[in-house]
């Protein structure tokens, strides 16, 4: 139907797919080879390949631009820092992944860029913070703090002044917010999280409705050797076609445990944004007691990841490079799809554990 705009659940499970013709797979193929006829679009498999295109075409149509898949998050972040003019301001929050910040400071130490950090849900310190800046990066929700950006506000005031703008939404997905229609410039994924969604893929992206940002950033990729695997991009395609029942199923189970999260004696703070599948919360006792809370659990995994279909949880500050400012007793609960009700006696048991010692 001309004019017809298919639902993002409809995308998510359709684009990306082989023209229909008798015969022909549903599926893109998985094609393990590193050498290419000569003659075509491509002689090397750095340039190209069946399980990219696809895994970079619905991850486009989600989010209204086009994609470049990469290795990893980090790799896709790397690509779009790498435009960053020598000596420029790039402008980052506070509290975020920390392998971002690791990266960021890293460049301001060598003396290549000028980091200024802020607080990402006060606007007017951004957009102070923007003025003759090259780059404002935002997570929105934060990692693991769960703040929220005005992405609009920023994109539009950044772009009166020429400054570009570059969105991490890993946590929200396309299907709850879509940073370039909100005006930004690039937004970035790490594709390991929710858009694969079964913790198997370690995956990154880069979308950007420019032209010439596009041939930018895949210069970026060819040249650092950031190309990621036929096999991840495959995986993550698969993981896509869930992607809106799986989101919807645990944020429906986020949402019921921030609830009772928020109401429990042992609980001193529960934060969740209103949507995605991350709750940050903490208890009495600090560091200590957070960190053996996580450990009692038996339907909760203990692990770092996110995103995934199983719940997972873990004190952020147990890791060396995450930001002083992230409290030492924060929890970063990622909801899975299991029953909520078997979660949260998981939940109550390792309360009861730790209020015991």
């Amino acid at each position: 139907m001309a004019g017809y705009r298919l639902s993002p659940s409809t995308i998510a499970v359709g684009a990306g797919r082989p023209e229909r013709s008798p015969g022909a797979p549903f599926n893109a193929p998985l094609t393990l080879a590193s050498s290419l006829v000569p003659g075509g679009t491509s002689e090397y498999a750095r340039d190209g390949n069946p399980a990219w295109e696809s895994f970079e075409a619905v991850l486009g149509a989600l989010e209204g631009g086009n994609a470049l898949a990469f290795s990893s998050g980090v790799a896709a972040a790397t690509a779009v820092f790498d435009l960053v003019p020598a000596k420029a301001a790039v402008v980052a929050p506070r509290h975020a992944y920390s392998g971002t910040l690791t990266q960021l400071r890293e460049r301001a130490r060598r003396g290549l860029i000028d980091l200024r950090l802020v607080d990402v849900e006060d606007t007017r310190e951004v957009l102070d913070a923007a003025a003759g800046a090259a780059l404002v990066w935002i997570e929105s929700p934060t990692n693991p703090m769960l703040e929220i950006a005005d992405i609009e506000a920023i994109s539009h005031a950044a772009a009166e002044a020429g400054t570009a703008v570059a969105v991490d939404n890993t946590f929200a997905t396309p299907l709850r917010q879509r940073p370039l229609d909100l005006g930004a410039d690039f937004v970035v994924h790490s594709a390991s999280k929710l858009l694969s969604g079964h913790s198997d893929v370690v995956l990154g992206a880069v979308v950007t409705n420019s032209n010439r940002a596009l041939r930018a950033i895949k210069v970026r990729r060819t040249n650092l050797g950031s190309i990621p695997g036929a096999m991840e991009c495959w995986l993550a395609t698969r993981g896509i076609r869930t992607l809106h029942v799986r989101l919807d199923r645990a944020e429906a189970n986020a949402r019921e445990l921030h609830r009772r999260l928020s109401a429990a004696r042992a609980v001193q703070y529960s934060r969740y944004p209103g949507f995605g599948t991350i709750i940050g919360f903490e208890v009495g006792g600090g560091a200590e007691i957070a960190q053996k809370l996580t450990e009692q659990s038996s339907v909760i995994a203990y692990a770092t990841s996110l995103g995934g279909v199983e719940t997972t949880w873990e004190r952020r500050r147990r890791h060396a490079l995450e930001s002083s400012s992230v409290p030492e007793g924060l929890i970063r609960l990622s909801v899975g799809i299991e029953d909520v009700e078997d979660i949260w006696a998981d939940v109550e048991r390792a309360l009861a554990a730790v209020s015991r010692r």
